[in-house]
């Protein structure tokens, strides 16, 4: 149970670091040179977790890479620009709410992991809570930001899963890092074709880039996919609902919003979604887990484990 709830705090470094992106991107980064902005937000971070790992691709790693590294950072990255561009905040924070079910059911159809009562319990009320914090009256819909923020949940939940499966006993360090270098480079050359030539950044500017690189990319990378191979997917996806809960806690306590009874309300079911979703019901059963357990279980498959389902 300690080795769980201490992949759970590692697991939640990535949503709070990625909450507070929000507020230092609008804030500090330049607003148009989005391909620009997410190249350099991968780059670095890849750069700085290869001279970590010293590590290459071998094998399949080299397409399975740059397939993660589209659907986890290229395409992800773009997306949710495109949505956040296209869709009030409340609204694109709603879709990509849906991450534990998205996550969960990847999971159930690609590596056989059955998500069980409590998990699913606890994600519906982390849900309900997120709703309640980021929903606001927004009038109309546009269709391509919903389909944009629909896309970045799937992919992203897709990709995430695929590097469980793909698990071989490489370290999570090196395929981090390999997932941010193809990306980044994607990113790079279409904004080299899009944008021109990269944005001059003023020294604020590249302290925030810094910031968003090394700390809200490369680590919360590593803690989030560290967190995916060792916890249940759909748990993952419930504790990375804290992203918006930290954004909407920023954005009150630095840039002077309000949070009204509804959005107290949000934070509290956010957290009580996370302790609910972490149970596991009843006794193991001799060496086993009931049915409704999950195979992704850490004390049955430690780091690095080559019996981890794949």
């Amino acid at each position: 149970m300690e080795a769980k709830w201490r992949w759970i705090l590692l697991t939640a470094i990535a949503p709070l670091c990625w909450g507070a992106t929000y507020y230092v991107t609008r804030h500090f980064l330049p607003a148009d040179a989005p391909l620009w902005g997410s190249a350099l937000r991968a780059l670095p971070a890849g750069i700085l977790l290869i001279l970590i790992a010293r590590r290459r691709p071998r094998g399949a790693w080299w397409w399975r890479s740059a397939v993660l590294g589209i659907l986890n950072v290229g395409a992800f990255f773009l997306l949710v620009y495109l949505s956040a561009q296209l869709l009030p905040t409340s609204v694109a924070a709603s879709v990509m709410a849906l991450a534990p079910v998205a996550l969960a059911g990847f999971a159930w159809l690609l590596v056989g992991e059955r998500p069980r009562m409590t998990l699913v319990v606890g994600a519906l009320v982390a849900v309900a809570g997120t709703l309640l914090l980021v929903w606001r009256d927004t009038g109309g819909v546009a269709p391509a930001g919903l389909a944009a923020a629909t896309a970045a949940l799937l992919l992203s939940s897709l990709g995430a899963i695929l590097g469980r499966r793909w698990a071989d006993g490489t370290p999570i360090l090196a395929t981090t890092a390999w997932q941010l270098l193809a990306g980044g480079a994607a990113l790079a050359i279409a904004a080299g074709l899009a944008e021109g030539p990269p944005p001059a950044l003023t020294a604020p500017q590249l302290v925030a880039l810094a910031f968003v690189s090394l700390l809200a990319t490369g680590v919360a990378f590593v803690c989030w996919f560290g967190g995916i191979a060792r916890l249940p997917a759909g748990l993952v996806g419930t504790v990375g609902l804290l992203n918006p809960l930290t954004g909407t806690t920023l954005g009150a306590t630095l840039g002077g919003e309000i949070l009204g009874a509804a959005q107290l309300a949000g934070i509290a079911l956010i957290l009580s979604g996370i302790v609910v979703a972490q149970r596991r019901p009843g006794a193991r059963r001799r060496k086993g887990y009931s049915p409704c357990s999950l195979s992704a279980d850490p004390e049955r498959y430690p780091a690095g484990s080559s019996t981890a389902p794949t």
